[in-house]
């Protein structure tokens, strides 16, 4: 019989969730410690007053057979988005609009993307096995056991605690953020010099609201379409967030921008940043009307461009880990294979 651990798990992202979930049913204690406010990661919802917008993930696939059994336990949450796809070919703005041939269903939970997420870590939570606002900052030996860890973390009022006690730790974060931390805790150099070679891509998100649109004999603005992956430079990506299923009637659209352009103004001011996407978003869809509503938000770590090429990292010894979708690529059900997976060589 496999001995009980205490396991510790920074990032409650899909990935660090699926590894929590998998070590609680194989019979070990888990703690999943998140700086967030809640759990999901890049499976975000964002509320306003005119509805909600998926400004991380747009939607997921099912291509393995574990996650497809993983969804199962969640009947009637996730639903197909039969978003009729294009992809728009812009030279001086909105050209030519070529329906995207699609093979395999395109998913979204509702009445949003964090709901899986949400219902995935309920148990967890209700267990109080979640520490969220709670920023690790460092990892080393346990002052009382050497043999366990210890991890030092900040509240969001800066508070600082130790939370000890842990036979493993295992980060399933950003490629960025997990190397950072190992460097600080001066843990894992062979592991950091993997994740190294990892590349993600980060992204400005623009969200905007058109209330106008719900009127009698006006249910939509612009193109007929619903999505479309944009080869304009300053986007890659436009969804009509109505159109999902379990969403609000009020018009409003979630466009990312494309990684160079975000690399590139990754810095620049959100006004800034808002105003020149907004000026694209017009160009591609010839919506001209005002927004009601129109905000941004800047991913630092949104699209893997160079993946490790295996699913997680694992030291024997130290009983240290690292999981995360750019373990795989950036797939949703990347990240969960790669959380599983590493769950499963820890348990």
């Amino acid at each position: 019989m496999t001995q009980t651990q205490q396991i510790a798990i920074i990032g409650a992202g899909i990935a660090g969730i699926a590894c929590a979930r998998t070590l609680v049913q194989a019979g070990h204690h888990v703690t999943v410690f998140e700086k967030s406010r809640g759990v999901g990661g890049r499976m975000a919802t964002r509320q306003s007053p005119f509805g909600s917008f998926d400004h991380g993930v747009q939607y997921f696939t099912v291509r393995d057979g574990r996650f497809a059994r993983a969804l199962r336990t969640v009947p009637d949450l996730c639903r197909p988005w039969s978003a009729n796809t294009v992809r728009v070919l812009d030279e001086h703005g909105l050209v030519a609009a070529a329906a995207l041939p699609s093979s395999e269903a395109h998913w979204v939970a509702a009445p949003g993307m964090n709901e899986l997420a949400k219902r995935w870590a309920q148990p967890l939570v209700d267990g109080q096995h979640v520490e969220l606002q709670t920023r690790v900052t460092r990892i080393e030996r346990d002052a009382l056991d050497p043999q366990r860890w210890q991890l030092h973390s900040t509240g969001e009022d800066d508070s600082q605690h130790v939370f000890s006690g842990f036979d493993a730790v295992l980060l399933a974060m950003p490629s960025t953020q997990a190397r950072l931390l190992l460097q600080a805790s001066s843990l894992a150099r062979t592991m950091v010099q993997q994740i190294e070679k990892v590349q993600v891509a980060p992204c400005w998100t623009l969200m905007l609201a058109f209330p106008q649109a719900v009127q009698p004999g006006l249910t939509t603005l612009g193109p007929q379409w619903n999505a479309a992956r944009s080869t304009h430079h300053r986007i890659a990506w436009l969804a009509r967030e109505s159109s999902k299923p379990g969403r609000e009637i009020i018009e409003r659209w979630t466009v990312q921008a494309s990684a160079a352009w975000s690399e590139e103004h990754l810095d620049d001011d959100p006004t800034r940043v808002q105003a020149k996407l907004i000026k694209a978003f017009s160009e591609i869809t010839g919506i001209r009307a005002e927004p009601a509503h129109a905000e941004v938000h800047r991913w630092h770590y949104a699209k893997t461009t160079q993946p490790l090429g295996k699913s997680y990292l694992w030291d024997a010894k130290t009983h240290i880990g690292v999981c995360g979708d750019w373990c795989l690529g950036h797939r949703v059900e990347e990240a969960f294979i790669s959380g599983l997976e590493l769950a499963l060589e820890v348990a």
